[in-house]
C-alpha cells in the first residue's frame, strides 16, 4: 500500500484536524448527504495540485477554508497533508516516507510543502507524474464525473487514456525538449543576426584605417580654427562677466537700501499704528460701557424721583404723631437705673453682661419704634432732594463721558487715515523691492548663462586636447582677435558649428586613436569567428533534440497503441460481465488538425495559434439484444456501466497507486451492486481503493470503513472500523 494517510486541517466542512489512515486495500467511506464524504476525494485532488476550483465544487480559494459555526469560529487557512510509503521508490525522491502538504489562505495564495520543504507547484506535479499521479486524472473520479469520459470530446478522451497509460512523463520530457528546441532555434537566429550585425562593422573598421591619413590633415585645421574659436570665446565670456558683476553689485544695493525702507515703515505701521488703534479702540469700547451704565442709571433714578415727588406731597405725618412721650421717659428712667447698678459692680465680666443687655434693649426699642412707624413728610422731602442730586451728578457724567467718546472717535478716525497713508508708501516700497528684485534676477540668469558658457567652454579646451593634443593651448599665448569684442554671437556660433562638424569627421576617421580601431577590428574578428563555432554547436543541439523528440513520439506512439490494445481488452471483459454479452471498443479517428487553447495547455507550454495534427478517440458500444451503437441513446444506467467498465479497463493497464471512487456505483442497481464489488476486489488487488459509497454490496468488499457524520455545530466527524479485523474477532 503506497497511501498511507491523509489528514485534513480547516478544509470545507473539516472544521477540525481529521485524519485518514489507510490499513486495508480496499477502504470505504460511508455516511448520510451532506455530511462530507465527498469533501474528501475533492480534499484528494486538492493536495496532488488541482487547480481548477470547479472541478472542487468552488468558486475560488476562499471557499475551501473552513467558514465557521456558532461553536466553531472560521480558520484563516485550510491545509491537506497526505503521506506516501516510498519504501519501493514510487516517487522518484530519496526518502522512505514522502510527505506532500498545500496550504492555502484566504487571500487565494497557495504554499506547497514537500517534506517540510517549500516547493513550485510544477515540482510536486512532476514528482507524481513519474508515478502515474495527478490531481486531476483519471484515477480519482468525483461524485456525478463517473460519465465524464462518455461526455469528453475525443482529444479530452485521449489526454486520459494517455493519462492512465503512464505517458504523462513523457509527455512532459517532450514538451520539455520542445521548449528546448524552440530556445535553440532562437538562439540560432540570434547569433545569425549577430553576425550579419558583425559583418558591416568589419567592412567599416577595414575602411577606417584609409582614412586615417586623411584624418590627419583635418586635425591640423582643427587645431587652427579652434584657437581662433577659443581666444575669442575667451574674451567675450570675460568682458561679460565683468559688466553683469558690476550691474548685480548695483542691483543688490539698491534693493537692500528698499528693503531697509520696507522693513522701517513695517515697523513703523506694525508696532505704533496697531498699538494706538487698539489702545482707541479699547478706550472707546470702555467709555461706551461707561456711558450706557450712566444712561442706565440716570432713567432708574428719574424714576426714582418721580415715585418720591409724589410720595412726599401726599405725606402729612410728623414725628410727635409718632412717638409716645410717657413710653419714651419710662424707657429712659429704665436705663439710667441699670446704668447706675452697672456703676456700682465691680466685676468686670459683669458689667460687660449688664452693658450688653443694654445694648440689646437700646436697639429692641429702636427697632420696635421704626419698624411700627410710618415715613415722615421731613424724610420723604429728605429722600426727594437726595434723588434729585444723585440725577444731576449722573446726568453730569453722562454729559462727560459723551464729550470724551466723541473726541477718542475722532482720534481714530485720524489714526486710520495716518494707517492708510502709511500702507500706500508700503505698497510703493514694496513695488520698488519686487522690480529690484526683477531686474537683480534677470542680471543673476544672465550671470548663469555666462557660467554655463564658461562651463561649455572649458568643455570645448578638453575635447581639444583630446583631438589634437597640446596644440589647442595656442589660444593662450595669443593675442585678442580683432572685433572679437563688438561682433555678433551669431558669428561666432557659425564657428562652432564648423568646429563641431570637423570634429566629428575627426572621430568618424578614427585618428583620434589608431590603435584602439585596429584592436577593435582584431576582437570583431575573433567575435566573429567565436559565434561561427557557437553556431554549429547549436545546429548540433537542434538536431539532437529532433532525434530525442522522434524518439519520444515514436515510444508515446507505440506505447498508445500497445496500452489501447490491453484496455480494449479489459474494457470488452468487464463490459461483457457488466452487460451479460455485447461490446464496447475505443477506436482511433482519423488525424486532424487542432489549436492549441490556453485551457487546454499549461502556461510553458502554450503557442498562440500553433496548430498540430490530433487523432483523438472514439468509443462504439454494442448492447446484447439491442442495436445500439451509439452513446446518445444509453440510458442513465447503461451510461454509468459503461463509465465504469472503461474506468476499470483503464486502471488495468497499467495500475495506478490508488484509486478514488465518489458514488460512481449510486446509480446501480442490486444485481448490478454486486458485479461491481467483485470488480472492485478484483481491482484491490493492483491498486489501493478508496470507495465513497452508499452501497451495501460496495461496503461489504472494504477492509476498513470510514463513517462521516455532521453533528449541529456543521463540522464533519470520523468514525472508522476494520471490517477484516471484525470478522477475524467473530469468527
Amino acid at each position: 500500500m503506497y497511501l498511507k494517510s491523509i489528514e485534513l486541517s480547516g478544509f470545507k466542512s473539516f472544521g477540525k484536524k481529521t485524519e485518514f489512515v489507510f490499513g486495508s486495500k480496499i477502504v470505504g467511506i460511508v455516511g448520510p448527504n451532506g455530511s462530507g464524504k465527498s469533501n474528501v476525494a475533492e480534499a484528494f485532488r486538492f493536495v496532488l495540485g488541482e487547480q481548477s476550483m470547479k472541478s472542487m465544487r468552488s468558486r475560488r480559494g476562499e471557499d475551501l477554508i473552513w467558514g465557521g459555526s456558532p461553536s466553531l469560529s472560521r480558520q484563516n487557512r485550510a491545509s491537506i497533508r497526505v503521506v506516501f510509503d516510498n519504501s519501493t521508490r514510487l516517487l522518484d525522491i530519496d526518502f522512505k516516507e514522502v510527505v506532500i502538504e498545500r496550504v492555502v489562505y484566504r487571500d487565494g495564495q497557495n504554499e506547497y510543502i514537500l517534506n517540510g520543504t517549500q516547493v513550485r507547484l510544477k515540482d510536486v506535479v512532476r514528482l507524481l507524474a513519474g508515478a502515474n499521479i495527478g490531481g486531476s486524472g483519471y484515477q480519482i473520479i468525483s461524485q456525478g464525473e463517473a460519465d465524464r469520459i462518455l461526455n469528453a470530446s475525443p482529444r479530452e478522451r485521449r489526454e486520459m487514456v494517455e493519462d492512465a497509460l503512464g505517458l504523462k512523463l513523457y509527455q512532459h520530457k517532450k514538451a520539455e525538449s520542445e521548449r528546448k528546441l524552440e530556445e535553440t532555434a532562437r538562439n540560432i537566429e540570434k547569433t545569425k543576426s549577430l553576425r550579419r550585425e558583425i559583418a558591416p562593422h568589419l567592412t567599416f573598421l577595414r575602411s577606417q584605417v584609409e582614412k586615417i591619413e586623411k584624418a590627419r590633415e583635418m586635425k591640423e585645421e582643427l587645431a587652427v580654427k579652434l584657437s581662433d574659436y577659443l581666444a575669442r570665446e575667451h574674451a567675450w565670456i570675460a568682458q561679460e562677466d565683468a559688466r553683469l558683476l558690476q550691474e548685480a553689485q548695483a542691483e543688490e544695493k539698491e534693493l537692500k537700501h528698499l528693503s531697509e525702507r520696507v522693513r522701517e515703515a513695517r515697523g513703523k505701521r506694525g508696532v505704533g499704528g496697531e498699538r494706538a488703534l487698539s489702545d482707541l479702540h479699547g478706550k472707546i469700547g470702555e467709555r461706551e460701557s461707561k456711558l450706557a451704565e450712566a444712561r442706565r442709571e440716570s432713567e432708574r433714578l428719574a424714576r426714582e424721583l418721580g415715585r418720591a415727588e409724589g410720595a412726599a406731597k401726599a405725606n402729612t405725618v410728623t414725628t410727635e404723631q409718632l412717638v409716645a412721650i410717657p413710653h419714651v421717659r419710662t424707657f429712659a428712667r429704665e436705663m439710667s437705673e441699670e446704668l447706675a447698678g452697672a456703676e456700682r459692680e465691680v466685676d468686670v465680666q459683669v458689667i460687660r453682661h449688664k452693658l450688653a443687655h443694654l445694648r440689646e434693649r437700646i436697639r429692641a426699642f429702636v427697632e420696635g419704634l421704626s419698624g411700627s412707624a410710618p415715613e415722615t413728610h421731613e424724610e420723604s422731602e429728605q429722600k426727594v432732594r437726595a434723588l434729585d442730586a444723585s440725577l444731576k451728578r449722573v446726568r453730569e457724567e453722562e454729559d462727560l463721558l459723551s464729550g470724551e467718546l466723541e473726541n477718542l472717535r475722532k482720534e481714530l478716525s485720524q489714526a486710520r487715515e495716518a494707517g492708510f497713508a502709511a500702507e500706500r508708501d508700503l505698497i510703493a516700497l514694496e513695488s520698488g523691492v519686487r522690480e529690484a528684485q526683477s531686474a537683480l534676477s534677470g542680471v543673476q540668469n544672465a550671470r548663469a548663462s555666462i557660467r554655463e558658457a564658461r562651463t561649455r567652454f572649458e568643455d570645448e579646451v578638453r575635447e581639444g586636447i583630446a583631438l589634437v593634443g597640446e596644440a589647442v593651448h595656442g589660444w593662450e599665448r595669443a593675442e585678442i582677435p580683432q572685433g572679437a569684442l563688438s561682433e555678433d554671437r551669431n558669428t561666432q556660433e557659425k564657428r562652432r558649428r564648423e568646429i563641431e562638424r570637423l570634429k566629428i569627421k575627426i572621430e568618424e576617421s578614427g585618428i583620434g586613436d589608431g590603435d584602439t580601431i585596429v584592436r577593435e577590428f582584431k576582437q570583431t574578428k575573433e567575435r566573429d569567428e567565436f559565434l561561427d563555432r557557437e553556431l554549429a554547436d547549436l545546429e548540433a543541439s537542434e538536431h539532437k533534440l529532433k532525434d530525442i523528440i522522434a524518439d519520444l513520439e515514436r515510444t508515446i506512439d507505440e506505447r498508445f497503441r500497445d496500452g489501447l490494445k490491453h484496455i480494449n481488452a479489459a474494457l470488452g471483459d468487464f463490459f461483457t460481465r457488466l452487460f451479460g454479452g455485447g461490446g464496447a471498443k475505443l477506436e482511433i479517428e482519423s488525424p486532424r488538425r487542432v489549436k492549441h487553447d490556453e485551457d487546454d495547455m499549461d502556461e510553458e507550454d502554450f503557442i498562440e495559434e500553433e496548430q498540430e495534427l490530433y487523432a483523438g478517440l472514439s468509443i462504439s458500444v454494442s448492447l446484447p439484444r439491442k442495436k445500439v451503437r451509439g452513446l446518445e441513446v444509453l440510458s442513465g444506467g447503461e451510461r454509468a456501466l459503461t463509465s465504469i467498465a472503461l474506468i476499470f479497463s483503464m486502471s488495468q493497464v497499467n495500475p495506478p497507486p490508488f484509486l478514488i471512487l465518489d458514488e460512481t456505483d449510486a446509480a446501480l442497481d442490486e444485481a448490478n451492486s454486486k458485479r461491481y464489488a467483485d470488480m472492485i476486489r478484483e481491482l484491490g488487488k493492483k491498486s489501493q481503493l478508496i470507495v465513497i459509497t452508499h452501497n451495501r454490496a460496495t461496503m461489504a468488499a472494504a477492509g476498513e470503513l470510514y463513517g462521516v457524520t455532521m453533528s449541529g455545530d456543521g463540522v464533519s466527524k470520523v468514525l472508522s472500523v476494520k471490517l477484516e479485523e471484525a470478522e477475524k474477532v467473530a469468527k
